[in-house]
């Protein structure tokens, strides 16, 4: 008796097989194969996935690695039975019901990878993993013993009638399992290609990403189309939904529907990519992604934005990168009117040269603004190739470079400064005046005390 067989092989007689002594040594070689089999999955964790966790996304990869300890621990287990049916004569029970155990856990786990890989991931991923796992080994378990009978009777016996149509818990189970089925199967096939469609780097990224989310939505819609049917649901009946989803459409869901196609017009016109810079009510920050109904703007500070699709495309957006992502900038100084401008302009263009985040081409540029107050005001302005590393750093090297070649050359930075004049006129000054201006005049002296 090599393969298990339901009626031949029952909880009873598996049962009396482990109180004998053959029976008990079949259960030890079987859990031996399973020991054997958990070293070899450790060996392959350690060997290849310890040092490489990334591994664990990539389907193909986890999925070998799920089934390394079924998968070897079956082959022993059948070579075990052939041996010890075959060459010894024994009766085999034990082994073929482990055989049979081992290849459904296998199962599960192929199952359960196409379930992690359709999912996102994070602990719904997981938690809907372990899930699944339970469920399928608690519907093997009453299927090998004969209980699976008992329960589908129940269910059917649970029942309402609608109409003419006689619905049961049986029925309505059936119908989400199989819509379930077709539906993770339409996505897993949908992912599988987006992710070779996303490979593809000679087309362009919003074409691809165009290509992706009309593929995933014309699979969910065979998927649906093809559930349908299978569980006896007449397609005539989406014409009524047809007809409800347009009056949808048109009161409380216009608002989705302008979204998604909205979605799709900013992918297919390319005027905004992932990576652009966008200026969007006020807040500056890169699209790190594009969905159907959103734009995901992550802004310098690190949090991210979800702006809708439609207000894109009817208000108006300053994109920073649309052509070219290199951006101006530029940042002011202020110099004593006793300085040498050729000079204080000359060190300013060179600190923004020195500098390797600032374009050579086209060169920075300095420049005199303004005649101030306190000195004359002076503008350094370059361009940056790369302005998504920001500009509190580059603008703080420069100024620090400023800082220290003007030490150098004795150029002084000027701050406000105040001068207080009495005039006699031979008149008793008032005394309110005297005492301003004594604090004036003591001011002064405390600024030019804490400049030196």
């Amino acid at each position: 008796m090599l393969i298990y067989h339901r009626d031949t092989l029952t909880l009873n007689i598996l049962l009396g097989a482990l109180e004998t002594k053959a029976g008990l040594v079949e259960l030890a070689i079987g859990l031996f194969c399973v020991f054997v089999g958990w070293h070899v999955a450790r060996y392959v964790y350690r060997r290849w996935f310890a040092t490489h966790p990334g591994r664990f996304d990539l389907f193909l990869p986890y999925l070998l690695f799920r089934l390394v300890l079924p998968m070897s621990s079956q082959v022993l287990v059948i070579l075990s039975t052939v041996v010890w049916v075959l060459l010894l004569g024994r009766s085999g029970i034990v082994l073929p019901i482990m055989s049979a155990m081992l290849f459904w856990f296998g199962a599960i786990r192929v199952l359960t990878a196409v379930v992690r890989q359709v999912l996102p991931q994070g602990k719904l991923e997981r938690h809907s993993e372990h899930v699944l796992a339970t469920t399928l080994w608690i519907g093997f378990i009453s299927w090998a013993i004969g209980f699976d009978h008992f329960v589908l009777d129940w269910l059917d016996s649970v029942a309402f009638t609608v109409g003419k149509t006689r619905l049961s818990l049986l029925t309505m189970i059936s119908t989400l399992l199989w819509v379930s089925v077709i539906m993770i199967c339409s996505l897993w096939v949908s992912k599988l290609a987006e992710a070779r469609v996303m490979k593809l780097q000679q087309v362009d990224l919003n074409l691809r990403i165009v290509i992706t989310k009309l593929l995933r939505t014309v699979l969910v819609v065979v998927g649906v189309l093809v559930a349908l049917p299978v569980l006896g649901v007449d397609l005539s009946v989406l014409s009524v939904f047809g007809g409800a989803l347009g009056v949808g459409l048109g009161f409380g869901l216009q608002k989705i529907a302008s979204n998604y196609v909205s979605g799709f017009i900013i992918l297919l016109d390319r005027s905004i990519r992932v990576g652009d810079r966008l200026m969007v009510d006020n807040r500056v920050g890169y699209v790190s992604k594009l969905t159907s109904r959103y734009v995901v703007l992550k802004g310098l500070d690190g949090s991210e934005a979800l702006v809708p699709n439609d207000t894109l495309i009817s208000n108006t957006v300053l994109n920073q990168s649309y052509s070219d992502k290199a951006m101006w900038a530029s940042l002011s100084i202020q110099v004593g009117y006793s300085t040498d401008l050729d000079v204080a302009l000359g060190i300013l263009a060179e600190a923004a040269k020195e500098h390797p985040r600032v374009m050579r081409t086209p060169g920075p540029g300095a420049y005199v603004t303004a005649f101030a107050e306190s000195g004359i005001n002076l503008d350094l302005g370059f361009w940056v190739a790369d302005p998504e590393n920001g500009f509190m750093g580059l603008k703080s090297d420069l100024y620090l470079a400023i800082w220290r070649r003007f030490k150098q050359e004795g150029i002084e930075i000027p701050f406000p400064q105040r001068e207080v004049r009495i005039l006699a006129d031979g008149s008793q000054p008032d005394p309110s005046m005297v005492a301003s201006a004594l604090a004036l005049q003591a001011a002064a002296a405390a600024s030019r005390e804490v400049r030196t």
